[in-house]
């Protein structure tokens, strides 16, 4: 049967007969097509005149025309050129030759070292998993943060936002993630970033270690939306193969802001009306569909961290349509706080506002209790932290905030740490730091509780 797969693939997407149509006119992003009864998602060729070929892909109808939207640029284009219909379901070519390359949104390799080989074609949307098909999520995985691990600690298979303003380390904290987890496999999509910061992303935050056993797809900000959307459909389709390999893989997307932008752009090429904030319907029933495909199955499990930019402070960030939906979709979020940047915490994840929805499901009961003592610490310093600033808090008035200004050195050395610290990807150590930090918080509480009734 494995000798019939690639050719029963090629039978798959072939179109049956050879479909032609011609170019009536070119609206805003989208071509307009005549004679061309094709599928939505079908790939077509634009032939021009001056013999180039420009490819596409349908993406709507309207009346008796066929919407495409092109994958490059359209000058040279004009009416009347011929279209041919290519690809009726497209699949891309996945396989463990990708690990420490770097492709584009086509799945074709930028990074100069030849054609992938040994692939095998899978399909770029596939069905829907059976919900009753996915096991319970019960074992933690590391992320190499010990912010994340100590404090909302992820399981294998679970789904989180990484929610923050432009500026205050989310790639950084991202690149972290994909050197230091403990997962066998990362699968890393670069959507919608400026040019220069993919190369720097790469080099400096994944570096050559954390790429070696990563395949990351990208997508600049400066090409066409249909293939911004590609980049993260296609390493949704790169994870879940590994996934089916019996690897667990950790899909990192950055962001998730910007493929709802690029689905924005298609939506209103192709006629859809504007809802919510100038999205159509559409943006919202796609990213359900690529949210949900991340996950634990039989077989492996993709564990996903989706970034999302938010306008100001994420925790006020409610009138943003793309931030409430996936805050609705996924099992938790991570909130990055520009002012904690600014006073130099770093990584500047807000743990008091910051839940893993799973924590306690892989996390042991200690754990669980020192996590959530740490957090009534840290919440009951926060509350007098601008009368501590001003010198005019008491102490004496609330011993759990008097032991988060007393503790907050031994708090930030479990919470805090640079960029490049190795060795973070223990989980076990990370629970043993939280476990030992909450006993010697609860003893100087108690002390000071002590002196208060003398």
């Amino acid at each position: 049967m494995s000798l019939l797969a690639e050719p029963m693939a090629r039978l798959d997407r072939a179109v049956p007969v050879a479909l032609r149509g011609t170019v009536l006119e070119a609206r805003g992003l989208a071509v307009h097509v005549v004679g061309l009864p094709v599928p939505v998602g079908a790939t077509i060729t634009i032939e021009t005149a001056s013999g180039a070929r420009l490819a596409g892909e349908v993406v709507g109808f309207d009346a008796d025309r066929t919407i495409v939207m092109p994958i490059g640029a359209t000058a040279g284009g004009r009416r009347g050129d011929g279209v041919v219909a290519e690809q009726f379901a497209q699949r891309v070519g996945v396989g463990a030759s990708m690990l420490g390359r770097v492709l584009n949104g086509a799945g074709q390799p930028i990074d100069q070292r030849g054609p992938i080989r040994d692939t095998v074609h899978r399909p770029l949307t596939p069905d829907p998993i059976d919900p009753l098909d996915r096991p319970l999520i019960d074992e933690p995985l590391a992320t190499g943060i010990r912010a994340i691990d100590a404090m909302a600690s992820v399981g294998r298979g679970q789904r989180l936002g990484v929610f923050a303003e432009p500026g205050v380390g989310k790639s950084v904290l991202l690149g972290m993630m994909a050197r230091g987890t403990a997962a066998d496999v990362n699968v890393i999509a670069l959507v919608g970033e400026r040019g220069r910061e993919v190369n720097a992303f790469i080099e400096r935050e994944l570096t050559r270690e954390g790429l070696a056993r990563s395949v990351v797809v990208c997508a600049a900000g400066d090409e066409p939306a249909i293939l911004r959307l590609r980049a993260a459909l296609l390493a949704t389709t790169i994870a879940e193969w590994f996934r089916d390999q019996g690897q667990d893989v950790l899909l990192i997307m950055d962001s998730v802001t910007r493929f709802c932008h690029a689905q924005r752009q298609i939506g209103l090429a192709a006629g859809e009306p504007p809802a919510t904030r100038g999205y159509p319907p559409s943006t919202f029933a796609v990213l359900s569909r690529l949210l949900e495909r991340s996950g634990r199955t039989r077989r492996g499990s993709i564990t996903g961290f989706y970034a999302v930019l938010t306008e100001g402070d994420p925790e006020d960030a409610g009138d943003d349509p793309v931030t409430d939906a996936v805050r609705g979709i996924l099992d938790g979020h991570i909130l990055l706080g520009r002012r904690l940047a600014q006073q130099g915490r770093w990584p500047a994840i807000d743990v008091i506002n910051s839940i893993s929805r799973v924590s306690d499901d892989v996390i042991d009961a200690d754990h669980r209790a020192a996590a959530r003592f740490i957090r009534q610490i840290i919440s009951a310093h926060r509350e007098v932290e601008e009368l501590v600033n001003i010198q005019a808090y008491v102490k004496g008035a609330n011993p759990a905030a008097d032991t988060g200004i007393d503790g907050a050195e031994a708090i930030g050395t479990l919470l805090l740490q640079g960029r490049n610290e190795s060795d973070v990807s223990n989980f076990t150590k990370t629970r043993d730091l939280t476990v030992a930090l909450a006993r010697q918080l609860a003893e100087h509480m108690e002390q000071l509780r002590r002196q208060a009734s003398e």
